[in-house]
């Protein structure tokens, strides 16, 4: 009969934490949805399905963050959506 060591062994990763932040798109009563849609997916880069979600998500509870990164990604997409008319701002 033979007997088989098992070894566990820890393993430290380094994980980078940066700070990322989130672009909050807040609810208005002046844009559609068809409006806020389109410009999610081209401000953000959104599925149409995404971008439907998201804008009904904001409907209903006045808000919802809508991209999370670096600011340096999110400053330029949070200036196309306000640029389109709607309520947005980098947390």
């Amino acid at each position: 009969m033979s007997t088989k060591e098992k070894i566990q062994e820890d393993v430290s990763v380094d994980v980078e934490e940066g700070k990322l932040n989130e672009i909050v798109l807040y609810n208005d009563d002046v844009n559609t949805f068809d409006h806020v849609i389109n410009s999610l997916i081209f401000a953000c880069e959104h599925t149409p399905e995404q971008a439907e979600q998201c804008s009904i998500i904001v409907h209903y509870k006045g808000k919802c963050t809508v991209k999370t990164g670096e600011f340096s990604d999110l400053k330029p997409r949070c200036s196309m959506l306000l640029e389109a008319g709607l309520s947005a701002e980098i947390i």
